[in-house]
């Protein structure tokens, strides 16, 4: 039996050994492990260690591992379970400094971080790395100047699809549209400003010394492109000899594959996928995989070195770093690169949270944290382009929301839930738990789950074939993702609409309308795939040569949420809550990407998709979703697991047997603003104020100017353009121009909310009356119109040219001209209240900027 007090030392005896470190000669080589400099360690060396590594009998430990002269190499920091690796930090530091080591490791025993002190900062690691893996890795040796002065433009990825771009007569032209168009009529893809931006945003990282990057980039705005150039700029410069691509699902092992190899295998880049080349993936410059086959078995470990790969790219990041995943992207060494739409912070608010974290719950957190994991600090990635910023460049758009309840869906989303009386005679109880009480309550946690309606499904489904968008060149239903509670939910909802298409489109469907894709269909994989590409069981039937889909709809629980191109979907529907804001993002934005409709000569341009959403999803993210809530930690549990990860509880099952009809139906073009959990990036601006140590002491000493200048300095408009305040406007919903002067004001607590272009109006024109007051006494019954004739001043540059000019023939024929002539005589007689206007508005027009959009 293992003494209790060595099980911490033996945790870190065996990690040293399994990376081929020697306590004692033997076979292999000399001991290069050593307590003191070119001391030998004897058994009764390590006995004396103890539980926690923090002394010997000579004082405080540090290991020493050696090279193969017998000089330090690297430095082991090892401290008590209950203290943090990285508060050994700096003692770690200065020891090393004094050996002239580079290398640095710190561990309690259960977490464990690599620094090298010649490049960035200590990086999580799940095994200690051996010395060949040190000696060769590119990632840890290399000059990273010559990764930060690569020259970079649009045409940097467009020159490895054609080595030759250079020599071509549009490249010799100089006119930058000539070679745009010649790139586009060859299919090179040419880099978009904010995607050569993210590129040189990681430039600047690593010239700043990280080796960890997170780019957060909505979904359908090319991260596989951007990655092809981060790949090529690593490759090029030396910085890596291999890329490990990590993805999530089976299906995007081929997608990535498809787009990396048209992108880069002209420039002599070999992109493989791991499980068809497992005998010589070696050989290649990027090799694909999904996080699971390199978790099983801890396969990884047993068919890698940590140094195989000098850069490791996480796809769909917020899902690949949890758990056994976790383990697969901290085994590598050198740099790593998170691709994701949703980042996980698990670390928002901790500071602040009301109960005492303990340290194994800190460390769980940091080991979940999207933005920790990859250098980065909470709600502040390497570079941001968001779905906000996408509509706006006119590259994604925004649905329009179909908010449709039954009477039932209404009563489980309300406050007082569903209250099911188990005497009528249109309810069925399968099971009954409460004996004696005829009362049962349901939330929408329990649709379809304890609560079951068919006529509820059916509503649901025959409002979704009336109102879903159509194909605007076969008008047939659009292509349709249809989200559901689980499998079986699925299962009704495709027997449903089958059936009812059926009816209404005869013989032109054989069961196929509705296709259900859930992790129990044999190749249910293969399907989203063949939906993607338009031949789910064959071309459509609507009209000959058309490039869509026989199949319309995809009914799914979550096999279609992240990762999932394709752009022709024009209708998505929730047929299930939803309370997870990630899992949010990710749904909504299968149908954000563009895409144009072709046939013949026609062309149609997608502007708008459809979101159905029959359980007030939308609502709930608008108003009653916490923002600032801290991010519980996931738990592992032995219940019945629920779609929405938490617990489900067993309780009395009932079938309605009633009719339930649509009692409501609201539909919703959403703006450039965008939806609420869309315009979180201000919460991002805030958290960096708040951890801004120059920010904070302007703010303390209220130095509004003092605020502005380092604003506009040192956060504002840098490189990666991350902070912008037209990006600010967007966060907050603002339909008027933002200026930094209220957002200082903003942050020093002068004013506590953005007022709407409407509410400012309000403001101005009270304050007008205000000051007026005995003028406009004799004018009480004007005063809508005269407020009218106010606010178009402000809002249209016209009306200020022509009333200044006093043109008032042609403003008798503007929007306000009705109001013009209801207080014509008081701009006659009293000429002097327009110039009382006037001058309260200001004279020039660049004073009414905040006004506009």
């Amino acid at each position: 039996m293992i003494n209790k007090e060595a099980t911490a030392r033996i945790k870190i005896n065996k990690l040293l050994e399994e990376a081929g470190w020697r306590f004692f000669d033997n076979k292999d080589g000399n001991a290069n492990v050593s307590l003191e400099l070119n001391v030998k360690i004897k058994q009764s060396d390590i006995d004396a260690l103890g539980e926690n590594f923090e002394k010997s009998r000579n004082g405080y430990v540090d290991y020493l591992l050696l090279d193969e002269y017998g000089y330090p190499f690297v430095v082991v920091e090892a401290k008590k379970e209950e203290i943090h690796p990285l508060n050994a930090k700096e003692q770690a530091r200065n020891y090393a400094n004094e050996l002239k080591v580079k290398y640095v490791i710190l561990t309690n025993g259960n977490m464990h971080y690599f620094w090298n002190l010649t490049k960035g900062n200590p990086e999580m690691i799940t095994t200690f790395p051996s010395y060949e893996s040190l000696k060769t890795s590119k990632a840890l040796n290399t000059d990273t100047s010559y990764l930060v002065k690569e020259n970079i433009d649009e045409y940097y990825v467009a020159m490895s699809q054609e080595p030759t771009l250079t020599e071509t007569s549009a490249y010799k032209s100089g006119d930058k549209k000539i070679l745009f168009d010649y790139c586009i009529d060859k299919g090179l893809r040419v880099l978009r400003s904010y995607q050569l931006k993210a590129i040189k945003s990681l430039q600047n990282a690593v010239n700043e010394g990280k080796n960890r990057f997170l780019f957060e980039m909505a979904t359908g705005t090319g991260k596989t492109l951007t990655s092809a150039g981060v790949i090529k700029l690593f490759i090029r410069t030396e910085q890596a000899h291999r890329v490990l691509f990590l993805v999530d699902r089976i299906e995007l092992e081929n997608q990535a594959k498809k787009d990396l190899d048209r992108y880069l295998s002209k420039d002599g880049i070999r992109v493989v996928v791991f499980k068809e080349n497992k005998q010589d993936w070696i050989s290649a410059e990027v090799v694909i995989s999904t996080i699971q086959s390199f978790t099983s078995n801890n396969k990884y470990q047993k068919l890698f070195k940590p140094t195989d790969f000098d850069l490791v790219i996480s796809d769909e990041a917020h899902r690949s770093i949890g758990g056994n995943s976790r383990a697969v992207f901290e085994y590598f060494l050198g740099y790593k690169l998170g691709l994701t739409a949703t980042p996980k912070n698990y670390l928002k608010g901790t500071e602040n949270a009301t109960r005492q974290k303990t340290q194994r719950d800190i460390e769980k957190r940091m080991l979940l944290d999207t933005y920790h994991t990859f250098g980065c600090t909470p709600g502040n990635p390497t570079f941001s382009y968001t779905l906000l910023d996408g509509v706006t460049d006119k590259i994604l758009i925004n649905p329009t929301i179909v908010d449709a309840r039954t009477d039932i869906t209404t009563q489980l989303l309300s406050d007082k839930g569903l209250e099911i009386n188990a005497d009528d005679d249109d309810i069925e109880v399968v099971v009954r738990n409460q004996e004696g009480d005829s009362k049962i309550v349901f939330k929408e946690r329990s649709y379809e789950k304890e609560f079951f309606s068919d006529s509820t499904n059916i509503t649901l489904c025959k409002t979704f074939m009336e109102n879903a968008l159509r194909d605007p060149i076969s008008n047939e239903i659009g292509k349709s993702i249809i989200f559901c509670v689980n499998i079986e939910h699925a299962r009704k909802i495709a027997e449903i609409l089958n059936i009812m298409a059926d009816k209404i489109y005869p013989n032109k469907y054989q069961s196929d309308f509705a296709m259900q894709i859930t992790s129990n269909i044999p190749d249910s994989q293969q399907m989203t795939i063949n939906f993607a590409n338009n031949r789910l069981r064959g071309k459509t039937n609507f009209l000959e040569d058309y490039e869509s889909s026989k199949s319309r709809v995809a009914v799914t629980v979550g096999m279609m949420t992240t990762g999932y191109d394709c752009p022709d979907i024009l209708n998505l529907a929730l047929f299930r809550p939803v309370f997870s804001p990630s899992e949010f993002i990710q749904m909504k934005g299968r149908g954000t990407r563009l895409n144009t409709f072709k046939y013949e000569n026609r062309e149609v341009k997608k502007e708008t998709f459809k979101l159905f959403d029959f359980f007030a999803v939308c609502e709930y993210f608008e108003e009653k979703f916490n923002y600032d809530e801290v991010l519980k930690l996931p738990q592992i549990t032995n219940g019945i697991k629920g779609f929405d990860g938490g617990e489900t509880s067993i309780i009395d099952e009932v079938i309605n047997k009633g009719i339930d009809g649509i009692v409501k139906m609201d539909i919703t073009e959403v703006d450039e603003a965008g939806m609420k959990i869309d315009r979180q990036f201000y919460n991002s601006f805030e958290e960096k104020i708040k951890v801004d140590p120059t920010a904070q002491e302007f703010i303390k000493n209220k130095d509004a100017q003092g605020l502005e200048w380092h604003l506009k300095q040192n956060i504002l408009d840098k490189p990666n353009e991350y902070f912008t305040v037209k990006k600010l406007q967007q966060a907050v919903g603002l339909d008027r121009r933002l200026t930094l002067k209220e957002v200082v004001a903003k942050i020093l607590g002068f004013i506590d909310k953005f007022k709407s272009k409407g509410e400012l109006l309000e403001d101005e024109f009270e304050d007008f009356k205000l000051l007026h007051k005995e003028e406009l006494e004799p004018y009480a019954d004007k005063i809508l119109d005269i407020e009218a004739v106010f606010q178009a001043y402000i809002l249209d540059s016209n009306v200020r040219a022509k009333m200044k000019s006093g043109d008032f023939a042609f403003l008798i024929h503007s929007p306000i001209g009705k109001n013009l002539k209801n207080i014509s005589n008081i701009i006659i007689r009293d000429k002097h209240l327009i110039e009382y206007i006037q001058e309260y508005v200001y004279e020039s027009d660049i004073n009414c900027e905040k006004y506009s959009a």
